[in-house]
Parts: C-alpha cells; sequence; structure tokens
C-alpha cells in the first residue's frame, strides 16, 4: 500500500475540527486524523508492506523548465534565489514534521526523494512491484498508474478513508473511457488550472475523450491534425495544432516517473514501535492520545 501522504493529511486537516489541539493549544488535527486514516486502512485492507510517499519537491523545476505555469498560482512566497514555498494553511504547515516525527518513530516507512513529488516516488514503486499495489490518494493524476494485469489499483477516498472508491481499469473506462495507460493522455489535453496546464484550450475532458476513442492516443492525435481525412472539425485542428509546442512538452511533466533512485526501506508494516521512547514524548508532547494507541493496537494485532 502506497500513501499520498499530502493528499490524505490535508483531507485530515479539513475533515478533523482545528479544536483538535495538543496540550499547549497547537492543533494536531491533521496529526491525529492521517493516524486515523491510516489505522482504518490497515484495519480494512490488510496490506503487509506500506509506505508513507512524501513531497520532497512539491514543483520540480524540470517541471517547471517545460511547463513554467506548472502549479505556479500555488506559490505562496518567492523569494530571488530561494526555492518556491507551497501556499499550506498556517495551522497545517507546523504538522506536517511531527507527522514525519511519528511515522519515524512508529517505524511506518516514510520515502521522500530529492527533485520528485511523492506522485513520482508512487510511480517507481509501483514500477518495481512484484506484486499488487493500492495507491491511496485523492489525487486522480494517479489513476494513469491504474493496471488490472499487474493489480495496481487506486483507492480513492470519497469521504474520509472509511468510504472509497476502489478504481480499476473498468472504472476508468466507465467514467472516462480509458485504461490507465490513456490517463495521462486524457488528464493533459484539457486545461487543467489546478495544476497550472494550460491543456488545448476549447478542449474539455469529453471532447478528450472521444478523440482518444477515435485516434488512440496522443500521438494518432497529433498525427491526425497532419491528415486531411482524418475526423476533426475545423476548430479542432486549429487548436491542437496552435497547441503544439505544449503537446510536445506536456506528457513528461504530467506523466510520473517511474525511475525515481528510491533508498532502501523497510517497507514491512511494524509489529512494535521503531522508537517507543520517542514515541511516548511524541505522544505526551502533542496530545495524540487515542489515536496513536488505536493505530499501534491495529498494528500489534493485524494478521
Amino acid at each position: 500500500m502506497l500513501l499520498d501522504t499530502a493528499s490524505l493529511y490535508f483531507r485530515a486537516y479539513f475533515g478533523v475540527p482545528d479544536s483538535v489541539k495538543a496540550p499547549d493549544g497547537t492543533p494536531v488535527n491533521a496529526v491525529r486524523g492521517l493516524l486515523d486514516f491510516i489505522d482504518r486502512l490497515v484495519k480494512d485492507h490488510r496490506p503487509r508492506r506500506l509506505v508513507a510517499c512524501m513531497d520532497a519537491d512539491w514543483r520540480p523545476q524540470w517541471r517547471v523548465d517545460l511547463i513554467p505555469t506548472y502549479k505556479a498560482h500555488r506559490v505562496a512566497t518567492e523569494h530571488e534565489g530561494a526555492p518556491d514555498e507551497e501556499e499550506v494553511p498556517d495551522t497545517l504547515s507546523p504538522q506536517v514534521p511531527v507527522i514525519e516525527a511519528v511515522l519515524d518513530a512508529i517505524g511506518i516507512a516514510r520515502v521522500g526523494v530529492a527533485g520528485y513529488e511523492a506522485d513520482d516516488v508512487i510511480g517507481t514503486f509501483t514500477a518495481r512491484a512484484g506484486g499488487s499495489v493500492d495507491i491511496v490518494t485523492g489525487d486522480r493524476d494517479l489513476y494513469q498508474l491504474v493496471d488490472d494485469e499487474r493489480g495496481i489499483r487506486v483507492l480513492y477516498p470519497l469521504k474520509g478513508v472509511g468510504t472509497l472508491q476502489l478504481t480499476d481499469e473498468a472504472v476508468l473506462r466507465e467514467k472516462y473511457g480509458v485504461d490507465g495507460r490513456g490517463y495521462a493522455d486524457l488528464a493533459l489535453l484539457p486545461p487543467d488550472p489546478s495544476d497550472g496546464l494550460p491543456g488545448v484550450p476549447g478542449i474539455g475532458e469529453k471532447t478528450a475523450a472521444k478523440l482518444l476513442a477515435e485516434f488512440g492516443d496522443l500521438a494518432g492525435i497529433m498525427a491526425a491534425v497532419d491528415d486531411p481525412r482524418a475526423k476533426l472539425t475545423p476548430s479542432q485542428r486549429k487548436r491542437l495544432t496552435e497547441a503544439r509546442p505544449y503537446v510536445a512538452v506536456a506528457p513528461k511533466v504530467v506523466r510520473v516517473a517511474g525511475d525515481v533512485p528510491l533508498p532502501d526501506v523497510e517497507t514491512a508494516l511494524p509489529r512494535t514501535p521503531r522508537d517507543p521512547a520517542g514515541l511516548e514524548a511524541l505522544a505526551v508532547r502533542w496530545g495524540l492520545g487515542g489515536s496513536l494507541g488505536r493505530l499501534l493496537t491495529t498494528l500489534g494485532t493485524r494478521c
């Protein structure tokens, strides 16, 4: 099981009241909410291995070099010569180091790699997997990794993590008309303000799905632009022609990397904490209470 950790702690932050606080009054709603999420996931799905995948670089320069608008609207502050900082709610940012420290003390594998997003870490673990993989994320971009033959599916939270959409190829075909391999092409064609992708103006998701059904993949669509016999409307042909510079680089930006240099980590779920004394200190300092206790019980009793 691979966790898109930031996606989950953002959901926890907005789903758990900020009245959940440490003894000193500091909000810990994201920390406790994430622990409750992991507890529920382990109880319900019984993974043998679990990795909390992190954004070591949420806006990698190599993606920005290709598409300068990539996630540009999410930049909170920019100082010349300093890395971009992602705009995050004031009371969430201080909780992230606590989350990291707690996961480390429990012994849950936590992996982020410089120059890459969590999606790329997930993509690389998935590429290397010798068995089935469940990816837990609220980010539809990772639908591109779904592969029935290899047993790769996405668990997409609809409400907390108790109600998950088990996303396989049948779900993708029903909702979007594509399989996992085709999802990245589908995602890059429509403009996507959430990721700062200009897309092809005038090509929405439904039109993109129809074009992919007609021409197979992005390469087939662009080949059709040069074929006067191809069934493209004049406006589609014009828009795709004008978008050639974007289409040439967008696949590298939108597709997750599968060749991240991952560190050697122990991914098996621990039955006992790696650092009991450190974990106890964190529990007291941050008032982690029942959330941590429930997860430790689940880890110790799982089948």
